[in-house]
């Protein structure tokens, strides 16, 4: 699916993902629009009280229909009875759309890093789990 989402210019084969996700909890999550498949969301414990949403989208034929939220509340319905206080992740400048869903999602900013060009510095961005 991921190879059907243009913003990822040069998506991840199986086997980053496999690398990613082996060996740690994790959480795989699909979203089906009347048995069609939409969207999706990967990430991984970085340890025993931090999760990492690492990898994700939605289907432009989906967008704006609440399925990147629906993914997102899922998974973090996962994540509080297994007792993770937070939950990162990491967007490019250029992607404008992850970054004001994350935001509004009850994302902030934690930090920065500067690449070659504006539209690849990364955004490092956490959530509090606990309520």
């Amino acid at each position: 699916m991921s190879n059907q989402i243009p913003e990822f210019e040069a998506p991840h084969g199986a086997g980053e993902y496999y690398k990613r996700l082996s060996g740690v909890e994790h959480i795989l999550l699909m979203a089906e629009w009347d048995g069609i498949p939409a969207g999706f969301k990967a990430g991984y414990a970085k340890n025993d009280r931090m999760f990492y949403s690492w990898m994700g989208g939605v289907l432009p034929e989906f967008r704006g229909r609440g399925t990147a939220s629906a993914l997102a509340v899922a998974q973090e319905a996962r994540l509080r009875p297994l007792a993770y206080k937070t939950i990162e992740l990491k967007t490019r400048n250029c992607h404008r759309g992850m970054l004001i869903f994350a935001l509004r999602s009850g994302f902030h900013i934690t930090g920065f890093s500067e690449r070659d060009t504006w539209e690849e510095h990364r955004i490092y961005l956490r959530k509090n789990l606990t309520r």
